[in-house]
């Protein structure tokens, strides 16, 4: 059995965390992770509060496992999500775009377990410090927001910086990045893009298509002159946002051209005007299966991959 610190943390049978995916981290994916064994986490996105109260009670209805809700810090409806997380009693929250310390004392009053994304050693050692029980640290592979330092080269220094159990996050999809990310000094992994093709996944056919189809350069980033780059895979929307950039638009005009977008490429299925935000990893990524199978394989794996490591000659791996 693969358990970590994080498995009990937790409370979960493998740690494997499912990412906070926007329109995507709704009941009936994150019930199918929480349900194989993983950790399933609602996406808020900039979802108003009564979607994330609607998708919290639903999730109770399928399953009775340990699952979470990834609080955007950048919604516009942020003080009422954390409204509604907290009256409902969730019991562990992730965040991303941002630092999210100044509410980490109404977390921690209410019981919460927290584990901030962090992209930064700095960032996950002041969190440490203001109470987070573990940080989700993840690289410049991963799909969405992304940071600038590489997820092999960010883990083992944030491993080094913090004594909270670190998770690893960006170019994961299999069991070797587990058994990979597990030698860095990670306590498990998250991951976003391998849970889009899950047969439970809301993600358009089309757009589950495109992650099948992609290859190792399919992805792209923009959005580095609006401070917050995204990566996702290139089609028609993101070259025009990347001539845009190129041409100066201000950062009020690229915000309304990428109003919607995400909504109009990862469920409605225009893969070419919408965005598809997806990591680096989706070339790994082959077919569409249940989230529970996806676990189970990755899981197996991994303590295959160790098991062989573990039986290599020491003379084998100096020569």
């Amino acid at each position: 059995m693969l358990r970590t610190a994080i498995s009990g943390l937790l409370g979960i049978e493998f740690p494997v965390i499912q990412g906070g995916m926007a329109w995507l981290g709704d009941a009936r994916l994150v019930s199918a992770v929480s349900n194989g064994g993983g950790l399933g986490i609602i996406g808020s996105g900039n979802a108003p509060p009564q979607w994330v109260r609607e998708q919290i009670r639903l999730t109770r209805e399928s399953t009775n496992k340990p699952f979470g809700v990834n609080i955007m810090l950048m919604s516009p409806y942020l003080d009422d999500v954390i409204d509604v997380v907290i009256e409902e009693g969730v019991g562990i929250v992730t965040t991303g775009g941002g630092n999210p310390g100044v509410y980490l004392s109404r977390f921690k009053d209410a019981g919460i377990k927290v584990m901030p994304v962090v992209s930064s050693v700095a960032l996950a050692r002041r969190l440490e410090r203001g109470g987070a029980d573990a940080v989700v640290a993840e690289g410049m592979e991963s799909g969405g927001h992304i940071g600038e330092t590489a997820t092999m080269a960010l883990i083992p220094q944030i491993v080094d910086a913090v004594k909270i159990p670190v998770v690893a996050a960006g170019g994961i999809a299999d069991g070797r990045g587990l058994a990979a990310a597990l030698a860095l000094g990670a306590a498990g992994v998250q991951m976003g893009t391998r849970f889009i093709c899950a047969e439970e996944s809301s993600a358009h056919p089309d757009f589950k298509r495109k992650v099948v189809q992609a290859g190792d350069r399919a992805t792209t980033v923009t959005g580095y002159s609006t401070g917050h780059p995204v990566r996702s895979i290139e089609n028609r929307m993101t070259r025009q946002y990347a001539r845009m950039e190129r041409d100066g638009a201000g950062i009020e005009e690229l915000e309304l051209f990428g109003g919607g977008k995400l909504y109009l490429g990862v469920i409605q299925g225009d893969v070419e005007n919408g965005t598809l935000m997806s990591g680096q990893i989706a070339g790994l990524i082959r077919e569409v299966k249940p989230a529970g199978m996806i676990i189970e394989e990755i899981v197996s794996e991994a303590e295959l991959v160790i098991s062989r490591l573990s039986r290599i000659p020491s003379g084998v791996i100096n020569g």
